[in-house]
């Protein structure tokens, strides 16, 4: 995990949750973490890693994440045992 992802998992487990988090930022820390991408119809994007999956819609035309694809991200972060 390089720094700038570092600094974007910080900002994941920000209280109360930050707003306006990049998606691009977002994925490349799933990534990171040992996740895998399924891109579906649409928007659609499923993250697995090993039983857990995620899914989001990735935001259009913005490159923006609202709060609750954010929470999303940080419950699915804690079920895969990543931590601040």
């Amino acid at each position: 995990m390089n720094t700038r992802q570092k600094k974007t998992l910080a900002l994941i487990f920000e209280k109360p949750t930050r707003n306006g988090l990049r998606y691009d930022d977002l994925k490349s820390l799933l990534i990171s973490v040992g996740a895998n991408i399924r891109e579906g119809r649409g928007s659609r994007v499923r993250f697995e890693w090993d039983a857990y999956s995620l899914h989001i819609h990735a935001p259009h035309p913005q490159k923006v994440l609202p709060k609750y694809s954010i929470e999303l991200i940080r419950d699915f972060l804690v079920q895969i045992g990543v931590k601040l």
